[in-house]
Formats: structure tokens, sequence, C-alpha cells
């Protein structure tokens, strides 16, 4: 009983349910410190703390709603150039390419400037949100809390997810979609082993939220909406087709103001002052577009805007996000994809009820699936964004219908645009991880690792016989003209010189420089995705094994079999871990 009970408490699962109970705490507290650091900044330049901002921008003058978005900015700005990798703001995109990349491994020292950046940004009216920086930043926690323990890459990558889990929830006071969002977008599998210490991070999260700011949902809904008849579902169906293509106009706005912005003459770092006075601009006549908007969305789900103004705040909306990262403040999408959800699920809605009265519900029913539509087509959530709607309603009907919607967003997005709006930016820095993990491990062994230096060479002028001798010694059957500097010219085989060998004749003006011919060849450098990818794609048995493709110095040959065997491996590895076996 005792061995029984020592094996338990050395087990994994026990070391990270209770690092999971600390790292949801930090998660929670993480949540609630950027809410007031937010608070601050925007007291300060506003002189309002809160999220009825707009309400409150209606009362200022013009020039400070000018002055406050274009001065944080050009703070913003500089801080980002001095202080963060490569002055950029750092979001749920890097949470994603730590995790495929570098094993879970943060810093959490990046992860608190990223948060003062970003929480100035939406404290100066940036239309940004705040629940990517919190992911960033509770993935930070989660990272570095590993990394004290010397934990492996497996064990890291969970408690990443553990802060990322912990921060959606607390921000959203969403325990179950804070989970989900984890393992959906970040962790990528939903096995045991990272699936209880993160439900554990997200309640914990949750609890630290609702201890302190009480239990309330992140939008609040006046009254349960109803679906009049499930003849409605088709005209839901079309709100997730309508969706989709606002969610890809969504992104590729800020495709094209990111294009826009790096023509601009100047350093990169005034950037956001440029994008913080645009955003005043517009903040002149649709002060909603300032900050997360979550008071405008919550009059949408109140009903309380006509139609002109639900499609008039969708467009501003995303036009400002798209100026505010394209221009280079900090912050996320989650926010302003929600809200040009529920503004366009509002306009389908009494757009419907115009064309059906009697079928049609109330348009917040329609408000609340645009909202899980959009968002969940741009962030590539769709679970964790339905989870949160049922969280936030508590209604089985709206749910199903928002599961419909949601489908249909995120499959015309995916087969249209190819991919979620952090996949895009991750592609913007030529980073794919739509392979999976297994793609992370295989572009880890490098051919190096696999280099077999038994290998028989000749001299570029080598004449044929002496060619037929040192063949028929070769170890694979396969000889390499190397030249004087060690360089490879080419490869002989014996079905290269079968046609000469058996025509009965001396050939004595034939040399291996003549009889080589071109074939493919690797650098020790690749890695074995590359290497499945050439063996694969070319035939041979055998591939030369090169230090560069412009020196060409021969340094040994891989085999098809090794190559083929330490794949095999690394799947079965990444399949392991997975499960929680290694």
């Amino acid at each position: 009983m005792l061995a029984s009970l020592r094996r338990f408490g050395r087990s994994d699962q026990v070391v990270l349910s209770i690092m999971a109970v600390l790292i949801g705490a930090a998660g929670g507290g993480a949540a609630i410190g950027f809410r007031y650091a937010i608070d601050a900044v925007q007291w300060l330049g506003f002189g309002y703390a809160g999220e009825a901002l707009a309400s409150h921008a209606e009362d200022l003058d013009w020039w400070l709603l000018l002055l406050v978005p274009s001065l944080g900015g050009l703070l913003v700005g500089f801080f980002l150039h001095r202080f963060l990798p490569n002055g950029q703001p750092q979001g749920v995109a890097n949470v994603m390419e730590a995790t495929a990349l570098y094993g879970g491994r943060m810093s959490l020292g990046t992860g608190l400037r990223a948060a003062a950046a970003s929480a100035a940004s939406i404290g100066c009216g940036a239309s940004v949100g705040r629940e990517g920086p919190v992911v960033h930043l509770g993935a930070a926690l989660g990272s570095w809390l590993a990394l004290r323990f010397h934990l492996g890459r497996r064990l890291t990558r969970t408690l990443l997810g553990c802060g990322v889990a912990a921060a959606v929830a607390a921000s959203f006071n969403a325990p179950i979609a804070g989970v989900f969002f984890a393992l959906e977008v970040v962790v990528g599998h939903y096995a045991l082993s990272a699936f209880a210490p993160i439900v554990i991070a997200g309640v914990v999260g949750t609890l630290v939220s609702r201890m302190h700011f009480g239990d309330y949902p992140a939008f609040v809904l006046d009254e349960q909406f109803q679906i009049v008849s499930f003849w409605e579902f088709p005209a839901f169906a079309l709100l997730g087709a309508v969706a989709a293509v606002v969610a890809i106009v969504f992104i590729q706005s800020v495709a094209v103001s990111q294009k826009g912005f790096a023509r601009l003459p100047g350093p990169v770092w005034i950037r956001p002052a440029v994008a913080g006075l645009l955003v005043g601009l517009m903040a002149l006549i649709f002060p909603q577009v300032l900050g997360v908007g979550y008071e405008a969305t919550d009059k949408a789900l109140g009903q309380q805007y006509a139609l002109e103004l639900l499609i008039a705040l969708a467009v501003a909306k995303i036009a400002a996000t798209a100026i505010s990262l394209g221009g280079g403040f900090g912050g996320g999408v989650f926010s302003p994809s929600l809200f040009v959800g529920a503004m366009t699920g509002g306009a389908f809605g009494l757009i419907a009820a115009g064309v059906f009265p009697h079928l049609a519900s109330d348009h917040g029913a329609y408000t609340i699936v645009g909202m899980g539509a959009v968002a969940g087509a741009v962030l590539g959530a769709p679970i964790s964004t339905i989870l949160m709607a049922f969280e936030l309603t508590g209604d089985y009907e709206i749910t199903i219908a928002l599961m419909v919607a949601t489908a249909i967003a995120s499959v015309v997005v995916k087969g249209a645009f190819g991919c979620s709006f952090f996949q895009w930016q991750l592609a913007q820095r030529g980073i794919d991880i739509g392979q999976g993990q297994e793609a992370t491990l295989l572009a880890q062994t490098k051919v190096r690792s696999l280099l077999d230096r038994s290998y028989a060479a000749v001299a570029p002028d080598a004449p044929l016989e002496e060619i037929k001798r040192e063949l028929a010694r070769a170890p694979c059957s396969e000889l390499l003209v190397v030249d004087g500097e060690g360089a490879l010219l080419g490869v002989i085989t014996f079905t290269d010189i079968a046609a000469v060998v058996f025509d009965g004749e001396a050939h004595a003006e034939l040399t291996a420089a003549k009889l080589a011919r071109n074939a493919p060849l690797l650098t020790a450098e690749e890695d074995l995705q590359t290497a499945v990818r050439v063996f694969v794609g070319s035939g041979e048995a055998h591939i030369a094994v090169v230090d560069s493709r412009q020196d060409r110095r021969l340094l040994g040959l891989v085999h098809e079999h090794e190559v083929m065997a330490a794949y095999q491996r690394t799947l079965a590895q990444a399949r392991a871990e997975e499960r929680g076996e290694r």
C-alpha cells in the first residue's frame, strides 16, 4: 500500500495536477491584473475606467479622441521597438508557434512586456481584443513554471495549455470554453494526459475571477431567446455562409492594412501613432470602435441597434481593427470578431424578420449565432466558441443553431481561405503547423543524425576499369565521383554503366566524370521530413549528403530504409506523447 502511494505521488499526472492549480490561480490573477492595467491607461487617457467607453467618449472633446490614440500609439510603438522581439506585439500565434516548434518554451519577461504593450494599446483606444494578450501571458506563466522544474517537452506543452485555459476561462467566466480553446487551438489534441490538468487550471482560473468580479458572464442577456420554428434552421445555415464571408473579409482586411502600413516612410515604431490617429477619426463618428467594444456587443445582444447602425458598426469595427493590427498595436482579435459577429447576426436577423415575420425569432437570437459563427471561423476554434455561447445563454436550441452556423462558417473559411487568422499570422512568418506535432518532431531530426560515412569514391579522371573494380567493392553498389577538394560531382551505379560494360569494347576514353550522373542530394542540416520527400520523389535507395548545395563537399550517404525507420519512430513518438505515454 505504501509503495502504491509513493508511485502515485511520483506520477506525472499528480505533479501536473498540483502545478495546474498553481497555474490556474496565476492565470486568473493575470487576467484580473491585465484588466486593471487597461483601466488604468484608459483612465489616464480618457478620464474613465470601465467597459462603457463608447458612451463616455460621446461627451469628450474631438481633439481628445484624436490625441489619446495617437499619443498612445507613439508610446506603444517605441516600447515595442525597444523591448519586444523584432519590435512586434505577441499573441496567440506566438503561443501556437512555441507549442509546435519549441516544445512549449516561452519567455516570461517577453510575456510581461507584451502584456504591458497590449494593455496600453487597448487603454488608449486601439480596436483590439484583450483575450489574446491574456492567453499569451497565461501561456508564458505556464511555460516559466515548467522550465523552473526542468520538465520535458510534453509536460511543458501541457502546462502551457493550463495557462491558456485559465486565462480564457477567467476572461469570459467560461471554464468549459477556456479548456476547449486551450486543447483545440494550442495543445492540438484531447488526450487525458493533457485534458485533466487543463480542466483543473480552467476551473481554478474561473474561481479566482469569480471571487474577484463575481459570477457574471462576459456579456449580459436581458432575456432568453427562443427559436420560433425549426424552419428557421435554413436561415441559420445561410447566416453561417454570410459569417464566413465576413470572417474572410476580416482577415483579408488585416492583411491589406499591414501591406499599406509597410509602405509608409519613416521608422516602423511611428506606425501605431498613425493607426491611432485613424482610429480616433473613426471614433468621432462611431465611438463604439474604441477598445474591446463589449458595450456595443451587449447593446446588440439587447436588440438596441437599428439595421443601418448594425451594418455600419460591423464595417467600422473591421476597418478599425485592421488599422490597429496592421499599424502595429498590441492586442487580439477575439473581442473584435465577437463584435463584428454580433452586428452581422443582428442585421441578418432583422432582414430575416422582414422577409418571414411569422417564422423569425427575435434578432437577438441571430446576434448570438452570428457572434459564434464569425468568431469560430476567424479564430479557427469552432468547438470552444460554441461552448462559450452555450455557457453564455444556457439555451439548448440556440446552441444547436449556433453549431450549424459555426460549422458552415468554419468549413467555408477553411475551403475558401485555407486557414484561420492565427494560422495566417504564422504563414506570414513562413511557419506551417497544420501537419501537427509529428511535423515538428520530423523537423527537429536532422539528416546528420543518420549519416553513413562508409562509401566508395573515385576521382573524376578514373578510367572505366577502375570504375568497375571500385564499384564491385562499393558497400551499397554506388560509386561517388569526388574531385580533389572533396566536392561531389556525381554518382555512378551498375545501371549507369551497364550499356558500356557489356558491349565488348574497351572504351578507354571514358572516365568517371563522363559517366557520372547528377543525382538528388541532401545537406546535413536538412530535416527528416525533407529527406523522406526526396527519397519518395526520386526513387533512389541511397542519397549523398553534402555540407551545402554551393560547395557540395561530400560528407557521406543516407539510406532509404534508415530514413523510413526513423520516420516511423518519430510518428510513434508523436502519438505516444499525445497519449501521455512518454
